[in-house]
């Protein structure tokens, strides 16, 4: 913001520019090269002198206006200072300023700064803070020269302060980012030089901050721009009377529009007058509001309307055709503009007026001659003629039309128009007829007349428009001929900015100093995005000036690829240049080697690109060209330096890897020697990271083993890319001669891919697998593809697979692959049981395998020879082996006998006609009825061996003897239970329950309880026939039919003797339908029954029985589980009264049946609760209707289902009625009362105190 130098600040003023004592700067930042008035340099020097001394009458102004300037912010904290020089020293009132400026509050300073150190801290505290947080830029000064009152380096920071918090921080009215001079490249003065320069009518310029306003009429203009009306007449002010016309536009200002006085009117008009100064005054008027109240003076001066356009020129306009003209009211203040046409026949003509609502408050006027001849065009504004009214355009005669005009040229062109550079295009009218040619041009934002047109007529009914655009986007070019536009108008024209060849960048190895080979053809690509339009252009030149061709080919809007094949060995250069001006870095100097053969190979993802945060992997084959890996080494060129990695995989390659850090294009450099290989540098460009993680793709299947693929053979893998995101996936393969290898890639559609390939030749082959640009882990991965194998020429011989193998001799067989070709081979033997028989194998480094083995087994073996995965021919071969020993002449005895569970059995293994046997020759498996097995114990007998063993369980056992490991005709023996009556069951709804004539049945399981007799007999009113099904597991099935209900009694005995919880007890029932019974009665009220009071309800079997011939039972079940047998009462009718009184409170369950049947809607539910409902009792019986004298009359009162209450009896009438009450224990009583006199008796029945209905 400020320079310091040993003599001071920059500063300014009117009389005298900024010094700094570094010369190559001045005021504005920037290098000093000519004064505003042509001084030389010795006259310069001069007057420099008198304006740097200290009484210089810009200084003083300068350093009142900063004086005033800050108490205008410090009197919000009621503070004032007199002296900048002297009062700033504690910080206290520097600290208030900053405070207010800011809005913040600045932590943690002295409050009471006594001592230098406590201000020198106040004042460090307010520079921190600046800097830090506000972060303004602060210029060699410290809080030093504060508190040791430096006043130049004191009023440079207050400059500062009002560039940053009163010119640069506001956004003011006018100001856009795009407009020229403004937007973040803006100096502070050019923002505010704009903002005032638009604010003021264009007749009175301004271009300075001090010259300009010395006559005090500008400060008048912009106090009236401010606030239209407040200050009109300021025109009309003579320039000879600066001091009063600046006096008295500065106090309106003052009074009206809250701008204190910053600079003294006699400041202001005085030529030396400090530039600085003025802008901190002016810098107030943005921001500036009227005030209610104010004396506007809205009055109108038709003098000051300027009119203008072709439609009151002398000449030009045609019958029938538009005759436009503009008003301009800005200076003239408030009023109305009317035209007046006047035609030669005295006729007034219609005018059109139309505001055009910009900045002069111009307004748009047309009409539309209808005749020839001298027309008079009148202009009053507020009712007053503007100046040169009325004006008298001639009208000739009909109009052209121009429909029949034609323009062409490169300035209608949709592209192709550049800013700032002129072009043009021409109008034909030959056969258009009379009239003139117009040209509107409406720019992006939608304003006319800020692009300078001019057309001119080149000849007859030609002419020729010229513009120069001055921003970029659509233009609407509008062409119009007498009044009328052209066909295709208007035009859209797309104006490109001006090509700025420092924005473009060139890209690839054709550029890289070094690397290329005669003959490579050398490939670059120049990036022109942001750099405006323009031709681009490449050349290069060889070692002796000639020029190389060079491609280009342009690729997109933005992209050109370029390259040459350089046939010289020596430096080459390459130019690229934008627009004829050459882009960063060029001419690119290329040194050009000789060409080399080479069988030094490198590939992989890491030569082409990568991503930022991940390695960039390739491959380095020698092929034996080098004697190790030592002679090749590697560097990588970049926007960042790359660690390199390299890992020797001891067979002549390496796998090698680079961590880029800064995307960008990356130089690979490998070399041999110090040399670079061919191809040598590659170019691999670095993406930002994305969205996704290579490291989490996974790839695996055989087609990426090290072997296993044949030759011809398609072969698979799969890759993985669940978790890792969306990126792009490419596989790629190459054999060892480094052609490429097709892979077929299936998108799987669940995360998953299917590779698919076929290895052409037996060499080794890479397959990479990269994502995103990124190798996945562990690529390439190494496969070794083999030749397909002839399974069809292995021979197989030897005694091991003749005839005449004997069980536990050894013996072997041969397998000869020498003619079958590459591959391994797999055998499997096994014997008559399927189980595997042990073998050896023994490679005879012939290409022959010799397979020795034992058979444990007689019966025939199986062997299976396979040959790289593939069964030969004559594969399996079968042997047949035979036993050592005779065992047909083995028999197993004692099958027949039944051994008791629980008790040790054994049968005997009769071995006599069979000879003597070897040591441990027998054995025998037992398996039980459950399939458990065990294992016999062998014991030596007359016969030959006794075989034990146990039976824990009933049923068959099967005995499975082997002699000499040759099985034996497996035997069965039948263990039995011993008897047990306890263990027999009974079970089903037969032993419970029955209906009359039909079939009711059981199940007694016999299981456990040995072989016994079973015994079933069925006592009850009536014989029932027994049927009996055996269910062949142990268990049957018993079915009686009774045919008269009642109980019955049914015997189940075992061995003679009950089995346990015989007999039992079955209730057979009548064959009943009982869904047409019905319940009901307050006894079953839903919502529930009062606590100890009796109640009742009613069964209706009357569609069962008419006669109550059935037998109705009812159970009350309380919230307790207490079970109650309610009292049924029988009518006699078929229905069935059921009497219950609740107890506890809570829901019960009443459960009703009907002949042991459940009727339907049982079990009802009921809730009992406490309290009481007079409404329920009735009151009934003769003695409540009539009565005789001394006779005894009756009356009944039932309180059923009313709950829990007190009844009260009262009677009174001519004589005193004795009464007397009998409970019938069923929620009724029988009232009864004796009459002595004739009368009228009122009987008074009450439960709980409320009178029953």
């Amino acid at each position: 913001m400020f320079n310091q130098s040993a003599n001071g600040y920059s500063g300014g003023g009117g009389g005298g520019p900024g010094y700094s004592e570094n010369p190559q700067y001045n005021e504005e930042g920037g290098p000093f090269e000519e004064d505003e008035f042509g001084r030389t340099e010795e006259e310069f020097a001069e007057d420099m002198q008198r304006e740097l001394a200290d009484d210089a009458p810009w200084k003083r102004i300068q350093q009142n206006t900063f004086t005033r300037w800050a108490n205008e912010h410090l009197k919000l904290m009621n503070r004032h200072v007199d002296d900048l020089q002297d009062e700033l020293g504690d910080g206290l009132s520097l600290i208030a300023l900053i405070e207010v400026l800011s809005q913040k509050k600045i932590p943690r300073y002295n409050k009471r700064p006594n001592f230098r150190s406590q201000k020198l801290e106040n004042v460090s505290v307010v520079l921190d803070f600046l800097e830090n947080t506000e972060r303004i830029r602060l210029v060699n000064i410290d809080a030093t020269h504060i508190v040791d009152g430096k006043l130049k380096l004191i009023l440079g920071l207050i400059w500062t302060l009002i560039l940053h918090y009163s010119i640069s921080l506001p956004m003011w009215e006018f100001e856009t980012p795009d407009a020229p001079g403004s937007g973040r490249d803006a100096t502070p003065k050019q923002k505010l030089m704009n903002w005032i320069q638009e604010k003021l009518p264009p007749e009175l310029p301004i271009s300075n901050f001090t010259s300009d306003w010395n006559d005090g009429r500008a400060i008048g203009a912009l106090v009236d721009a401010c606030a239209p009306g407040l200050y009109p007449d300021w025109n009309k002010k003579d320039p000879r009377n600066a001091l009063e016309n600046a006096k008295e536009a500065m106090e309106l200002a003052e009074r009206w529009l809250g701008i204190p006085q910053l600079i003294q009117p006699h400041e202001m008009i005085n030529p030396k007058v400090d530039e600085q100064s003025m802008m901190t005054y002016l810098s107030q008027y943005p921001s500036a509001k009227l005030k209610s109240g104010a004396p506007i003076q809205p009055k109108t001066n038709s003098a000051r309307v300027r009119c203008y356009g072709k439609g009151i020129e002398p000449s030009g306009n045609q019958v029938g055709a538009p005759a436009k003209f503009h008003v301009e009211t800005f200076q003239a203040g408030q009023g109305n503009v009317e035209p007046i046409v006047i035609n030669p026949k005295g006729q007034r003509e219609k005018c059109d007026v139309e505001p055009r609502n910009d900045k002069n408050q111009t307004f748009d006027c047309t009409y539309y001659p209808t005749m020839e001849g001298q027309y008079k065009v009148i202009v009053k504004y507020g009712g007053q003629e503007v100046p040169k009214s009325p004006f008298s355009p001639y009208i000739e005669g009909k109009a052209g039309d121009a429909s029949q005009c034609r323009a062409h040229g490169p300035g209608l062109e949709p592209n192709g128009v550049m800013v700032d550079k002129p072009t043009w295009f021409e109008i034909d009218a030959t056969n258009a007829g009379n009239g003139l040619a117009e040209v509107i041009l409406v720019d992006p934002r939608g304003r006319q007349d800020v692009v300078p047109v001019s057309v001119k007529q080149v000849g007859p009914g030609k002419f020729r428009c010229e513009y120069v655009p001055r921003e970029p986007g659509l233009h609407s070019v509008n062409v119009f001929f007498a009044g009328r536009p052209i066909p295709n108008s208007p035009y859209g024209v797309n104006v490109a900015s001006s090509s700025d060849a420092k924005k473009c960048r060139a890209y690839g190895r054709g550029i890289q100093p070094k690397g290329v080979r005669t003959g490579d053809v050398a490939e670059f690509r120049v990036i022109t995005k942001d750099a405006g339009e323009g031709a681009m252009k490449a050349t290069v030149t060889g070692p002796d000036g000639s020029e190389i061709p060079c491609r280009v080919t342009k690729a997109n809007n933005t992209t050109y690829e370029c390259g040459y094949v350089p046939n010289r060995v020596g430096p080459h250069t390459v130019n690229i240049t934008y627009g004829g001006e050459h882009i960063p870095r060029s001419p690119f100097p290329v040194m050009v080697g000789p060409y080399k053969d080479s069988r030094i190979r490198a590939f992989g993802p890491g030569l082409e690109g990568g991503v930022v945060g991940y390695p960039a992997d390739f491959v380095v084959e020698t092929n034996g060209e080098t004697g190790s890996l030592g002679d090749i080494s590697f560097s990588i060129e970049g926007p960042s330096q790359a660690r390199i990695e390299c890992n020797d995989n001891g067979d002549g390659s390496a796998n090698v890897r680079y961590w880029p850090t800064v995307p960008g294009e990356y130089a690979v450099h490998i070399l041999c020697n110090d040399e670079d290989i061919p191809l040598s540098p590659f170019m691999a460009w670095i993406e930002a990271p994305g969205n996704f993680n290579p490291t989490k793709v996974k790839a695996f299947g055989p087609g990426i083993e090290p072997s296993g693929q044949i030759i011809g053979k398609p072969t698979e893998f799969t890759i993985d890319t669940n978790g890792a995101g969306e990126a792009p996936l490419r596989v790629q393969a190459i054999d060892q001669e480094y052609q490429p290898v097709d892979v077929q890639v299936r998108n799987n559609g669940n995360g998953t891919y299917t590779c698919r390939y076929t290895p052409r030749t037996p060499l080794r082959h890479c397959i990479l697998v990269d994502y995103g640009g990124v190798a996945i882990p562990n690529s390439p991965f190494r496969v070794w593809p083999t030749e397909p194998s002839n399974p069809s020429k292995v021979r197989v011989y030897g005694p091991g697979v003749e005839r005449g193998v004997k069980m536990n001799i050894p013996t072997y067989f041969v397998v000869d692959c020498k003619e079958a070709g590459p591959g391994d081979i797999s055998i499997a033997l096994t014997d008559t049981k399927n189980q595997d028989v042990p073998f050896t194998i023994d490679d005879n480094q012939d290409g022959t395998f010799r397979i020795a083995y034992t058979a444990k087994l007689p019966g025939v073996h199986c062997i299976s020879v396979l040959f790289g995965d593939n069964e030969i021919p004559i594969s399996p071969i079968k042997v047949n082996v035979e036993p050592s020993v005779d065992v047909s002449k083995i028999r197993i005895e004692g099958l027949e006998t039944m051994p008791i569970v629980g008790q040790p059995a054994q049968v005997t293994l009769n071995t006599l006609a069979a000879g003597p046997l070897p040591p441990n020759a027998v054995h025998a498996r037992i398996i039980g009825p459950s399939g458990n097995i065990q294992e016999a114990v062998v014991t030596p007998a007359p016969q030959g061996y006794n075989l034990r063993f146990n039976v824990p369980e009933p049923g068959t056992y099967t005995v499975e003897p082997d002699v000499c490991t040759i099985p034996l005709r497996p035997g069965q023996i039948t263990a039995i239970e011993p008897l047990d009556p306890s263990k027999v069951r009974a079970y089903g709804p037969g032993l419970s329950q029955g209906t009359v004539n039909k079939p009711a049945d059981f199940i007694v399981d016999t299981r456990g309880a040995g072989n016994g007799q079973l015994g079933v007999t069925v006592e009850g009113p009536s014989e029932s026939k027994i049927d009996y099904q055996d269910n062949n597991d142990g268990s049957c099935r018993v079915t009686y039919h009774p045919t008269v209900a009642g109980n019955y009694n049914i015997n189940i005995l075992y061995e003679g003797k009950h089995i346990p919880g015989s007999p039992f007890r079955a209730a057979v029932r009548a064959d009943l339908d009982t869904r047409a019974i019905r319940c009901y009665g307050p006894g079953l009220d839903p919502h529930g029954v009062f606590l100890e009071s009796p109640t009742e309800f009613t069964v209706d079997a009357k569609s069962v029985t008419g006669s109550g011939s059935g037998v109705v039972e009812c159970l009350l079940t309380s919230p307790s589980g207490r079970v109650v047998r309610c009292p049924v009462k029988n009518m006699g009718d078929g229905t069935y009264q059921v009497q219950y009184a609740p107890y506890e409170q809570g829901p019960h369950q009443i459960e009703v049946t009907y002949e042991n049947i459940p009727v339907p809607g049982s079990a009802f539910r009921v809730n009992a609760i406490p309290g009481c409902d007079p409404l329920r009792v009735r009151a009934y019986g003769p003695g409540l209707e009539h009565a005789v004298t001394n006779e005894p009359t009756t009356f009944t009162v039932e309180t059923k289902g009313a709950g829990q209450g007190s009844l009260g009896l009262a009677i009174e009438g001519p004589s005193e009625a004795k009464m007397v009450c009998k409970d019938n224990q069923d929620g009724t009583c029988i009232m009864e009362y004796l009459p002595t006199k004739a009368g009228q008796y009122d009987i008074a029945v009450k439960f709980a105190d409320q009178h029953v209905p």
